[in-house]
Order: C-alpha cells, then sequence, then structure tokens
C-alpha cells in the first residue's frame, strides 16, 4: 500500500512540474505573441458547415481527438530524476495527461 501511494504522488508531483513547466512555456509564447490554444476536442467538433457534429461523426472526432494525446503523453511521462515512470504513477500521469490535452487541443 505504502508504494501505490507513494507512486501516485509521485505522478502527481510529476504532473504538477510539468504543468508548472507548461506555464512557463505558454507565457513565454504568449509574451512572443503566439496565439491561444484553439479550445477542446468537444469545442472543435464542428463540420464544415459550422454546425456541431452528432452522432457517429462526433463519436469519431472525439475518438481521434483524444488518441493524438497520447504519444505527446508517454513522452512526458517522466519523474523529476528524468527516468520514465511506471506502474500506476504511469497510468495516473497519463490519464490526467490526456485529459488535459484533449480539453486543451
Amino acid at each position: 500500500m505504502k508504494k501505490f501511494v507513494c507512486a501516485v504522488v509521485l505522478a502527481m508531483t510529476a504532473a504538477c512540474l510539468q504543468s508548472i513547466a507548461y506555464g512557463a512555456d505558454s507565457k513565454a509564447a504568449d509574451a512572443a505573441g503566439a496565439s491561444a490554444a484553439p479550445g477542446s476536442c468537444e469545442d472543435r467538433a464542428v463540420g464544415k458547415d459550422g454546425k456541431k457534429l452528432a452522432g457517429a461523426a462526433k463519436n469519431s472526432f472525439m475518438k481521434k481527438c483524444e488518441a493524438d494525446a497520447k504519444p505527446a503523453c508517454e513522452d512526458k511521462a517522466v519523474d523529476k530524476n528524468g527516468k520514465k515512470l511506471a506502474g500506476a504513477a504511469k497510468t495516473s500521469f497519463m490519464k490526467k495527461c490526456e485529459a488535459d490535452a484533449a480539453k486543451a487541443k
């Protein structure tokens, strides 16, 4: 149980450190004149005609949008020493990272 708690705390610490680093990067990008992220997958689920997608088209779009976040999160799944996360820590980190990436895209 102690190992599990430590793994979860480690994953949360890694996520916090990455969000701090991301915040600094986004502030630097904003200072350089970069535009903000266009919104979540839900917000971007719009057809060519400008209407919101529904049914199978929306499901397909959402699945692809969320899947696009996975490779980027795999690369970020490291602890403070640069070692790749494993087990519960990685699972926890990946779940949060993918959810955040889907919202930010």
